[in-house]
């Protein structure tokens, strides 16, 4: 299989896609889409690792617990010494989804509880030589939990590679992040609003990669379905229109962003 694209955050674990799995494999196949299964749990995380094992060299996966799971009424504890038996697999990719969420989770205690998982997530990155998934939701109207989240990553001296998935900021806040050293990914909903278009327009090519964190946010024109990783072409190809590119040059460069980042071999 060529790979052509790579959708670098997706939840073939999760319903509905899970149940319809070997489906989806195969339009990815066809097209020419790897994907990153991301974990958001332990159960999860395993689900992951299995999908990766299924399918090596073109799916891939992450280890962590959300931070809308680390904190509120059906808590999972963090498990450090099953997480890194995970973490050391080398379908592993990544630690994550980990970080800050104050849209669904906002309280001063639920901020404390996801800050210390968010750090024992960064010291497992740190140990085990891998990169940062990260889960990072503002309150309303705010760029308040990634600038925290830069905060976050500083005190703990953190050197690695880190990535906010799904970033929704301002223009400002990206260029906070790309100067911290970091990058940012971009889903379906680039392509049926213009909120990020100015965004798009000023991040660097090379600080910039795909996904579509499916199940959820299908782009255009597939809204009101189930997304599937392969729906990633339209966010490429959105990007692509934003910035004036040709699609074949942007496609490569996001492609190689990935390759780069989570260090794949293909």
């Amino acid at each position: 299989m060529e790979i052509k694209y790579i959708d670098i955050h997706s939840h073939l674990n999760l319903s509905p896609l899970s149940e319809n799995k070997e489906a989806i494999l195969a339009k990815m196949r066809e097209l020419g889409v790897a994907t990153i299964t991301v974990g958001t749990g332990l159960a999860t995380s395993r689900d992951a690792v299995k999908i990766a094992e299924e399918n090596t060299g073109w799916c891939f996966a992450t280890v962590g617990i959300h931070p809308c799971h680390a904190c509120g009424g059906e808590a999972e504890e963090y498990n450090g010494e099953e997480l890194e038996k995970l973490a050391v697999h080398p379908a592993v990719v990544a630690i994550g989804e980990t970080g800050l969420d104050y849209f669904h989770e906002d309280t001063p205690e639920s901020r404390s509880i996801q800050e210390d998982v968010f750090k024992k997530h960064i010291a497992l990155a740190a140990k085990v030589g891998k990169s940062l998934m990260l889960h990072v939701r503002a309150s309303k109207g705010s760029d308040d939990a990634y600038y925290d989240a830069l905060e976050v990553l500083n005190s703990c001296n953190y050197s690695g590679k880190a990535n906010f998935h799904f970033f929704s900021g301002s223009r400002e806040c990206m260029e906070k992040i790309v100067e911290a050293g970091y990058t940012v990914s971009v889903d379906g909903p680039i392509t049926f609003t213009n909120e990020y278009d100015e965004m798009i327009k000023a991040v660097p090519l090379d600080k910039i990669m795909i996904e579509t964190d499916a199940p959820f946010a299908a782009p255009k024109p597939y809204r009101g379905k189930p997304c599937e990783p392969w729906m990633v072409i339209e966010v490429a190809k959105r990007i692509a229109e934003l910035k004036g590119l040709d699609e074949e040059e942007v496609r490569t460069c996001l492609l190689e962003n990935a390759k780069a980042f989570f260090g794949l071999d293909f």
